[in-house]
Order: structure tokens, then sequence, then C-alpha cells
């Protein structure tokens, strides 16, 4: 029986639940397993459930300054993000560096801006910089930004901070290559293909003995599988079915969500200040979303 468009609509709002534990399971997972055998395992089993769905896209249609760009700016997010939750050093820094990483929504809206001539109002500014204050706010641990404090806290781990940022930015740049250059097509597939096969490869090069799989282990790869596959199945079918304007808000909320689930599943210490922040990124993403809501690309 089909759904209707606010069932559809229902199911795709399951998608940001799920983006919500991505932060907790990467880290879950690089604890119990290791980065590298962990998501070579996570990717190839998303990779199966997302090709029963999807299959491979129109490999011919898409030209090759994509898969330069768009595949490489894909593979740079999810190896960045991992690692940076990964180096982090406790449960709240997770979080920390897992905020920076939540700085992809506004910045994909401006790079539609500046790269593929997507009209916005003004207080799109606005909307960038509430997102960046509230950043600097949660790694502060202040409301009113001690720089000091800021350079002292980033000296502490700072490759893990440029991951994440890394993360971010290669996020946004995949969004808007894949706007301008997928000429329609669905490049999830093939990318977690990709992604498998350079995990895969890390953990063939280190010391494929050494990892120790427990039950435990092996249900947090599956768990994780499916969260992230089933994340990218939910969502492409609300999109498609459902109404966007309420995926979008929806999806505002998932820097909130996972900090629930850091607090519950990693023993993130969150203050209130953190909490504060993560409201001004959602706010901040929101702002920038609605300065283009009204506006239609050239």
């Amino acid at each position: 029986m089909a759904l209707s468009q606010n069932q559809a609509t229902l199911v795709g709002c399951i998608a940001p639940l799920c983006w919500g534990l991505s932060v907790s399971i990467v880290r879950i997972l690089s604890e119990t397993v290791g980065v590298a055998p962990g998501l070579a395992l996570k990717y190839i089993l998303a990779f199966v459930i997302l090709f029963l769905v999807f299959r491979f896209p129109n490999f011919r249609r898409m030209p090759l300054k994509y898969y330069i760009c768009g595949f490489g700016s894909a593979l740079a997010c999810s190896v960045s993000f991992a690692f940076s939750l990964a180096m982090a050093q406790n449960g709240t820094q997770t979080m920390e560096v897992g905020m920076v990483n939540y700085l992809w929504p506004s910045l994909t809206i401006l790079f539609a801006v500046m790269f593929n001539k997507q009209k916005a109002r003004w207080w799109i500014i606005l909307g960038i910089l509430l997102a960046f204050y509230g950043i600097l706010m949660i790694i502060s641990k202040e409301i009113v930004i001690n720089f000091s404090q800021i350079n002292d806290h980033v000296r502490s781990n700072p490759v893990c901070y440029l991951l994440a940022l890394i993360s971010a930015v290669a996020w946004a740049s995949y969004s808007n290559f894949t706007t301008a250059w997928a000429q329609g097509e669905n490049p999830t597939t093939a990318i977690f293909a990709l992604e498998a096969l350079f995990f895969t490869g890390l953990w063939l090069i280190g010391d494929v003995e050494s990892v120790n799989f427990s039950v435990k282990g092996v249900a947090v790869i599956v768990i994780a599988a499916v969260v992230m596959g089933g994340a990218c199945v939910l969502w492409n079918y609300g999109v498609q079915k459902g109404k966007i304007a309420v995926l979008g808000i929806a999806s505002f909320f998932t820097p909130v969500l996972s900090s629930l689930f850091a607090f519950i599943f990693i023993g993130a210490q969150l203050t209130s200040v953190f909490w504060l922040g993560v409201a001004i990124v959602v706010l901040g993403s929101f702002i920038c979303w609605k300065s283009i809501e009204h506006t239609k690309s050239r």
C-alpha cells in the first residue's frame, strides 16, 4: 500500500534521527573495532543495502570533473570526519569536533551562493556569522568568546579540530558539485563503494590479524551500517514522496539529536553553554536556509 505524503514525510524525518547517531556510532566503532576495520565493514554492509535499493548510477552521464571533485570531496569528508572523531580525547571533545562538522549546512548554502549562482537575501550573512559564533562558543565554553581559551583548547589537539573543519568544507563542496555536475544521477551507492574500498585498503595495510571481533564489535558494525545506509534510503524516499520543506526543517535538528545521543552513549559532559552554542548553530543554519527559501537559482 502506497504511503500518503504525510506518511512519506514522517519516514524521511527518521533520517535526521539516524544522522544524529553518526557521531556516537563512529566514536564507539573506532574504540571497539578500530577506525579502518570498523569503517571498512560498515561501508561494505551499507553499500550492500544501498545497492539493493538504488543500484549504481549511470556513470556515463557524469563528467570527469565530477568524479574528481565530487567523489574526491565525498571521500575527503568521510575520512576526515572519521579520524577527527577517533582522535578526540574523550566524549566531550568528540562532540566539540562533531559540532564543528555541523557547519556544513551553512557552508553548503554559502558555497551555493558563491559558486552555483544561487540567489539569497542579505540575512544569509547573519546566519553564517551565528553558526560560526555558536561553534566558537562551544569550543571556548563561554558565552562571551574567549579567543585565548579557544587557542589553548584547540592547540591541545589541533589536528582533530582541523579534520572536523575539513570534513564540513568537503561535504558542503560535495553537495554543490553534485548539484552542478551530477546530471540528476544519485551517486550515493558508488560513493559508499569507494569509501568501502578506501577503508578496506587502510585496514589491509595495517595489522589485519590484530583486530578482535567481539559480539559487541560485530553488533556495532551492523547497527552503524543499517543506520547510515538506512538514513540515505529513508531520506531519499522522503524527498521524493514527502514534503521537502518539513524535511529541511527536521534536518536542522540533527546537531541537537547528536548532542543528546552523545550524552547518552559516549558520556559527553555537555554544559549549558554547549547547548546554547548548539541552538545558535541550528538557528544560524535555519536563517541561511530561509534566506534562499523563496528564491530560485538562475
